[in-house]
């Protein structure tokens, strides 16, 4: 289970890795539950636009990347790729049914993540999957804790290559009898019990869950997919593409904004 991820350093690479236009703050630098963090979804065209969606292809939908993922394909209907926007939102999901925003707010830190297997199934994000309510979470790197020695370690991992990750994830949209909205998301986690490098940390004897991490050809396909089709995403990310390093404290020590 990943309680805490690291958000984008630059404004830029929202623009370069994802296709959306950059937050004008950084925000909290690590994120935790009932913290406020970003997510990127799907737009649909007003209703009576006429002719197709924007189909200029968008960061992180290269056709050579296409080329080398099926699920980086367009959707067997041809359907044109969607523009995107990032939405600033509670990490932790609130499903509609909540009585109020402070149970909502309460419930949080159990639902910052969900199990790809019972998504479909589970009250709390249920709805939002059938809805096709999916999204990509943007960030740097995620921590897990290191149990071989005996006492936690907090272990930073990142991509190998230095560059941004999306994972999968799900969101949703609560209004209170008054009017009021919370805005909030849940990352989607895979079994990770047989992956090279995520079955060393979580603690001993549990099961080793990992985010969904999406292959960048893939957001566009992601995001679109339809429902009996997005389970094909749900996927261990290649070991050999993470790095993992200790670090030496979980507080967070980085700037309230962008440099």
């Amino acid at each position: 289970m990943t309680t805490r991820y690291e958000t984008l350093p630059l404004p830029e690479t929202y623009r370069e890795a994802f296709g959306v236009e950059p937050p004008d703050t950084r925000g909290e630098r690590y994120v935790k539950p009932r913290k406020p963090g970003f997510f990127i979804r799907a737009v649909a065209p007003p209703p009576g636009t006429p002719g197709p969606v924007p189909t200029d292809p968008l960061p992180g939908d290269a056709e050579s990347a296409a080329g080398t993922d099926p699920d980086a394909a367009p959707d067997a209907d041809g359907a044109p790729r969607l523009a995107r926007e990032l939405v600033h939102a509670q990490w932790g999901l609130v499903p509609h049914w909540v009585k109020s925003a402070s149970d909502g707010r309460l419930r949080a830190p159990k639902l910052v993540n969900a199990r790809s297997e019972t998504v479909s199934t589970a009250t709390p994000f249920r709805e939002a999957w059938l809805k096709g309510q999916r999204c990509i979470v943007p960030m740097a790197a995620f921590f897990e804790d290191d149990w071989r020695s005996g006492k936690a370690v907090p272990t930073r991992i990142a991509r190998v290559d230095g560059l941004p990750m999306g994972a999968a994830g799900l969101w949703a949209r609560w209004t209170g009898p008054e009017g009021e909205e919370l805005v909030s998301y849940t990352v989607l986690t895979v079994n990770a019990n047989s992956h090279a490098l995520i079955h060393r940390y979580q603690p001993p004897g549990s099961e080793k869950r990992m985010p969904a991490l999406l292959n960048e050809g893939a957001y566009g396909a992601w995001l679109s997919a339809r429902p009996e089709k997005a389970r094909e995403f749900m996927r261990q990310y290649p070991a050999n593409w993470l790095l993992a390093n200790p670090v030496e404290s979980k507080a967070d020590k980085g700037p309230p904004a962008f440099l």
